[in-house]
């Protein structure tokens, strides 16, 4: 091993801080830098500061995201979040490895070029299966795709390819019109970026005043790549399916002066479709455009939606403080310290029924009077950005689109409790958020908004921002407080609660992006009106990350009471034609699977909770036939048993237990008692858990034998009926192949010989039940049994 030059160690030290809560920076800083954390380099952290060998240790053995071995050059990230886990993430990771020649066991290849690891949830769930290599992001991966994928990667990084940074064309022509370019982290894995780098290339060729605008999230991920036209006195017209190489005609078409005219007419005579959102003010637009008439679900898509947390959706630059400004940004805050006091601030929370969207439900108004009420001059907010849920996005899309209304939200939270200091804890694997929160929070500590004098008075409110490394236990409140704090993230009994004793001793409210982002709303418009939304003990609206097996996924925002059939079927369109609507996963790891004739079910904390699943922080993710709901039991037991601290018995050694037993399950060596030690087993999980991690882990056990117990019993029969788990399952030939090899030549590990012109036969030792033969027979001739 080469040895380990320590001037960048001494150098982040001496930027970070000395003190034991430094480590955990100091630990990422040193990751990014040397790849992984050298043992030379740890131990010099250990002479030149505070934190002890224990402590160093401790927290880098925690978390998932510190690496304590060296790593190839380049980092493939395979996304094992439920999405990607249903869409086939399994199949995507086993085709990286052989393509990369990664021995088994190992995680990177012998010439330590590449590095495979399993990330929880990208938050790209809308785009499954998701491989993150690098900086670049790929959606919709197959087994297939991998050699193409990896060598268009090569290709590009051979060239010297880097992103260039997006930011909205400075022209203010309003008169002329903009065009919108969504470009959060979904929209850029598809290809947004490039678009609106050649729009202001081409506008600036063509000399056209438009202004190219980057704007946040705009809801329809299934129908990015989406750009909007924006001309003053005409309908918005929504594009699609738009290309690099279609900016100039799209220009041309709204914007050229009358020397183009000819140009946009024969573009236009493309079209088969017209203008999105005006159905009686239908004018002919390109291809790359299509209307109602070509996807009349776009319409249905959006009609349903109550837009609160994401106010002015795909209008916004996310970044343009002025813009924020101009659009009721900082009223709230402003009419807050003004003339309203602290109770009447949080009298009009408590009168709005907002109850915490991070997954609980805890009325928010109630925990800001706790608060309030504490003594003493320090305090403390947090807000939890720690979105681990796999399936769940929402956090993400919020702070990359709307960061001042985020910072708007914690500041009013931080004057009803008479807070100064103000703590964002975000994932590390929201790269972008975190980019986009510190130059909204850099813009407006430059503009004089935050810091010493808030918004111009003698308020002092500042601002940090710290990076989760990795643990989904962090989503709970305590283990939260401990990382900031650089201790290992592990929940602590309760109470005191944080409320009355959290960060450093001191009173600190906690809430989620999603709660914060409709706080301003609630002030400007008054609580009763929030409350008039939503059930009786639900109000308002929840913003749900719509994802899985279905037609129209994305970023939904509804009021609470709205059914999960309406959200399913008329919102998202259903399931795909000829498969059967199945299920809704909902509320992550510690959530439950809702049976589809249960869809008539409202979306509240209460009905929820009566058919056994949570809201939780807002994933959805909908499961057709294709899914094998044992297999979906063992994927979440999986994920909590790998993120369990390892702090109470239960959780630690009952979770493990019950992933052994699904592993029978889906393995084909399960018996009856085994079914029997499964329901015995949850219930002692669920009562002797300290945190709410291991209280809800057996949830999607409990759920899957409550309303698919059928499956659990054609399990101990050695079938599986959704033909998903592998060992259960057996591919063969029927007598359709016409010998045409294609299976032959697709199969990755040769589990089929080449045969042409006669009958395959797939050798079912060597096959991994990849499914690409069956994929690609154009004669239906492949069996699964």
């Amino acid at each position: 091993m080469p040895e380990v030059d320590l001037t960048f160690t001494d150098q982040a030290v001496a930027s970070i801080g000395k003190t034991p809560d430094a480590v955990i920076p100091i630990l990422q800083a040193l990751q990014d830098h040397y790849g992984y954390l050298p043992e030379e380099a740890l131990r010099r952290v250990c002479e030149t500061t505070q934190i002890t060998p224990m402590g160093v240790t401790g927290v880098s053995t925690f978390y998932d995201m510190f690496r304590h071995e060296p790593v190839g050059k380049n980092i493939v990230h395979v996304c094992h979040g439920t999405a990607c886990h249903v869409a086939g993430a399994e199949r995507v990771e086993d085709a990286l490895r052989r393509h990369l020649k990664i021995p088994e066991g190992a995680h990177t290849d012998r010439d330590k070029q590449f590095t495979i690891e399993r990330v929880a949830c990208l938050g790209c769930c809308t785009l499954a299966p998701v491989a993150k290599i690098q900086e670049g992001t790929f959606g919709y991966m197959t087994a297939e795709k991998v050699p193409g994928t990896i060598q268009d990667f090569l290709a590009d990084k051979e060239a010297g390819a880097a992103a260039k940074p997006c930011v909205s064309d400075p022209r203010r022509a309003a008169d002329a019109g903009e065009i919108h370019v969504c470009l959060d982290a979904c929209c850029a894995a598809k290809g947004t970026d490039k678009i609106f780098h050649a729009l202001q290339e081409s506008a600036a060729k063509a000399g056209a005043a438009v202004r190219v605008k980057r704007v946040g999230c705009v809801g329809a991920c299934y129908r990015t790549p989406m750009v909007e036209v924006v001309t003053p006195g005409k309908p918005r017209a929504a594009y699609i399916g738009v290309t690099p190489g279609d900016s100039g005609d799209l220009l041309a078409a709204h914007f050229s002066p009358q020397s183009l005219v000819r140009r946009a007419t024969q573009f236009l005579s493309q079209a088969v479709d017209s203008v999105l959102v005006d159905d009686e003010a239908r004018q002919p637009k390109p291809a790359c455009a299509p209307a109602d008439q070509r996807d009349p679900g776009l319409k249905a898509f959006f009609q349903r939606q109550v837009h609160i947390a994401m106010e002015h959706y795909g209008r916004l630059d996310p970044l343009d403080l002025d813009e924020y400004l101009a659009h009721d940004g900082f009223v709230a805050l402003r009419r807050c310290l003004d003339g309203l006091s602290s109770e009447q601030i949080i009298g009009t929370i408590e009168k709005s029924g907002l109850r915490g969207r991070g997954g609980a439900g805890f009325p928010t108004g109630q925990k800001w009077r706790i608060v309030h009420k504490q003594p003493g001059d320090v305090k403390y907010v947090i807000c939890n950005g720690d979105e681990g849920d796999p399936g769940a996005f929402m956090d993400r899309m919020i702070l990359e689109s709307f960061p001042y209304r985020v910072i708007e939200g914690l500041a009013i939270a931080s004057l009803a409790i008479g807070a100064h200091d103000v703590i964002f804890y975000v994932r590390h694997e929201y790269p972008n958020a975190l980019r986009r929160l510190r130059a909204a929070l850099a813009e407006c500590e430059r503009r004089g908004m935050i810091g010493e004098r808030l918004l111009g008075t003698d308020y002092a409110l500042r601002f940090s921002i710290k990076e989760g490394a990795g643990a989904f236990v962090c989503g709970e409140e305590t283990a939260l407080i401990a990382s900031i704090e650089g201790k290992r993230g592990m929940p602590r009994l309760r109470p005191p609660f944080p409320a009355q004793s959290g960060l450093w001793g001191k009173p600190t409210l906690i809430n989620n992006v999603e709660t914060l982002a409709t706080v301003s709303w609630i002030i400007r418009n008054g609580g009763e009106k929030f409350a008039a939304m939503g059930t009786k003990t639900s109000k308002g609206t929840k913003v749900f990350a719509l994802a899985g097996k279905i037609r129209r996924a994305g970023l939904i925002e509804i009021p609470m009471g709205t059914t999960l059939r309406e959200i399913v079927e008329e919102i998202g369109g259903g399931v795909v034609e000829g498969r059967k609507f199945k299920a809704v996963q909902m509320g992550g790891p510690s959530g439950g699977c809702v049976p589809a004739r249960l869809a008539d079910t409202p979306v509240d904390y209460e009905s929820l909770r009566d058919i056994g699943a949570i809201m939780g922080s807002g994933g959805m993710v909908v499961l057709d036939d294709t899914a094998c709901m044992v297999d979906i039991a063992r994927y979440f037991l999986q994920f909590t048993q790998n993120q369990s601290c390892g702090k109470c018995t239960f959780c630690r050694v009952g979770t493990k237990r019950m992933l052994e037993l699904l592993n029978r399950f889906c393995d084909g060596t399960a018996k009856r008692k085994h079914l029997e030690e499964l329901e015995a087993l949850s219930p002692q999980v669920i009562a002797g858990s300290l945190c709410g991690l291991g209280k809800t882990a057996p949830n999607p056990v409990l759920t899957t034998l409550r309303y698919f117990r059928d499956e659990y019993e054609a399990h101990l029969q050695g079938r599986c009926p959704a033909g998903k788990c592998t060992a259960l399952i057996k591919y063969s030939v029927t007598e359709n192949c016409t010998g045409c090899t294609l299976c032959a030549q697709i199969c990755p590990v040769d589990a089929i010989p080449m045969a042409p012109y006669k009958r395959h036969v797939i050798n079912t030792d060597l096959c991994t039940r990849c499914d690409s033969c069956r994929k690609v027979c154009p004669s239906d001739a492949i069996e699964v049994k």
